[in-house]
């Protein structure tokens, strides 16, 4: 936008008589498309799929991940059996985990599947567990982080343990095994608050390993983001009512990152 050709400031203040142009951009197609791209599938039927992520990978596409998602790919495994739920841009994403983070995730291929698998973890009745190493050692071998989440004050990019326009957000942590200065842990969370553990163990004074945005902002050797993977999913399945688990192997970063440090 400008006034008068000269572009528009946020402390700028039109008068009246003054000439406002406004430049809207072409619009953008949302249509995303089906990539063949391997998916690690843990379990598939009529209804739902667990996939395990790969580090690396994101969810769905966003600003600067146009393609070359998750979702990319179940469009092209799936083709038209994904709920439809969560828009063009998120077809069958019930839950996410981030970029960085390996792991289990399950994605749901109807509408049916998809409000009941939401309504699970909205119950918080969806059981999820996760592995980490943290920088540091732990004061107690297990315990509960209940501390609310919300938007950094400041950094809008971040989330961070604050009382304004937060959520409840609760983890619930045992230490498996101290390697070198760092604690092998197994985190379940009680909520799913966007970027949870890694908030939630950077409070405690112990981020998760090579976490540059709530840890250190140098990279931690030997790894490219943090130690984090989504090791256990639990959950009722919407058909049949029978509840199912499924775990899945620390992928090789992890564990050659364990490797190192001892």
């Amino acid at each position: 936008m400008t006034v008068g050709g000269t572009p528009l400031t946020k402390n700028a203040h039109p008068k009246a008589g003054d000439e406002l142009e406004i430049v809207v951009p072409d619009a953008v197609s949302c249509d995303v498309l089906p990539q063949d791209i391997p998916l690690d599938i843990v379990y598939e039927d009529d209804d739902l799929l667990v996939v395990n992520k790969p580090k690396g990978m994101v969810v769905h596409p966003a600003a600067g991940h146009a393609d070359g998602t998750l979702v990319n790919a179940l469009l092209a495994h799936c083709g038209d059996s994904l709920s439809g739920i969560g828009g063009v841009t998120r077809p069958g994403i019930v839950h996410r985990i981030d970029k960085d983070t390996s792991g289990l995730l399950m994605v749901a291929k109807n509408d049916l599947a998809h409000t009941s698998l939401a309504a699970q973890i909205k119950e918080h009745s969806f059981t999820r567990v996760y592995e980490a190493v943290v920088v540091g050692h732990l004061r107690e071998s297990s315990g509960t982080v209940d501390r609310p989440i919300g938007r950094h004050p400041t950094d809008r990019k971040k989330m961070a343990v604050t009382a304004k326009q937060a959520r409840n957000a609760v983890s619930h942590y045992e230490v498996i095994q101290s390697v070198g200065g760092y604690d092998h842990v197994r985190v379940r969370l009680e909520t799913g608050r966007t970027h949870q553990i890694r908030v939630h163990m950077a409070s405690l004074g112990h981020p998760v390993a090579g976490d540059t945005v709530y840890g250190s902002s140098k990279p931690t050797a030997g790894l490219a983001g943090q130690c984090l993977h989504a090791r256990m999913l639990g959950f009722v399945h919407p058909r049949t009512g029978e509840y199912m688990e499924f775990t899945s192997e620390l992928p090789p970063y992890f564990t050659a990152f364990l490797e190192n440090i001892r």
